[in-house]
């Protein structure tokens, strides 16, 4: 069997990183763009899309150089920043709850176990199942 020797795949985006600064070794934003994509391996699509309408004006890079390099723009993901959601309380409070405890307390307004649980649930704080338990026979004994 034969092994076929690795041809080396061709990097467009170094090709023409490369030539454009060699025609514009004054611009920051393509040293910057070089040094990143040597570190990283890799551009946004923001930053090829800069790339490519700083190589596009310059007549000297092929015009199917600039096409491969569209291509990869075009084939990247578009990233949108979704719309942060609705905020909603934690806690909704359960009205039949607060319905039970107005009822007892007009008839018993000195109840402790009943103003104490009031003053939970004006505090927004979570009635217990075993709390409403209670509600619903203190409601069921004395109304």
């Amino acid at each position: 069997m034969h092994k076929y020797p690795q041809k080396p795949e061709l990097d467009i985006i170094r090709e023409i990183l490369t030539s454009a600064i060699e025609y514009r070794p004054d611009s920051v934003f393509l040293k910057s763009l070089l040094q990143q994509y040597l570190e990283r391996g890799s551009l946004s699509k923001k930053q090829l899309q800069g790339l490519h309408d700083k190589a596009s004006k310059i007549n000297e890079i092929p015009t199917g150089k600039l096409a491969t390099l569209e291509a990869k723009i075009i084939k990247m993901p578009d990233r949108f920043k979704s719309e942060i959601p609705e905020t909603k309380p934690l806690y909704t409070k359960d009205e039949s709850a607060g319905d039970l405890i107005k009822t007892i307390l007009t008839k018993y307004p000195q109840h402790k176990r009943v103003l104490f649980l009031k003053s939970k649930f004006d505090n927004n704080e979570v009635l217990t199942a075993t709390e409403i338990a209670e509600l619903k026979k203190f409601s069921k004994l004395l109304v």
